[in-house]
């Protein structure tokens, strides 16, 4: 039982996956919107895109790190 509650919990720290991929599509369209009406500002755009792409990245890198601790380091100790 305890060996399904952690597939179950890895399955649902992988979703966080998807969340990260639209978030990045959503920063990076919102890039190509604003240089495309005010292309003078277009470094100083950038320049936040890239931290708002850095900082939804960094949540897709939480995510595989939770699924991998709770397979590998949650281990079930059974008794012999």
């Amino acid at each position: 039982m305890l060996e399904g509650a952690k597939s179950i919990g890895v399955g649902a720290a992988t979703i966080a996956l998807a969340g990260a991929a639209v978030g990045i599509g959503n920063v990076l369209s919102s890039l190509i919107h604003f240089v495309a009406q005010n292309p003078s500002l277009a470094k100083q755009a950038f320049g936040y895109a890239i931290l708002g792409f850095a900082l939804t990245e960094a949540i897709a890198l939480f995510a595989p790190m939770m699924a991998f601790l709770i397979s590998f380091v949650f281990r079930s100790h059974k008794k012999s």
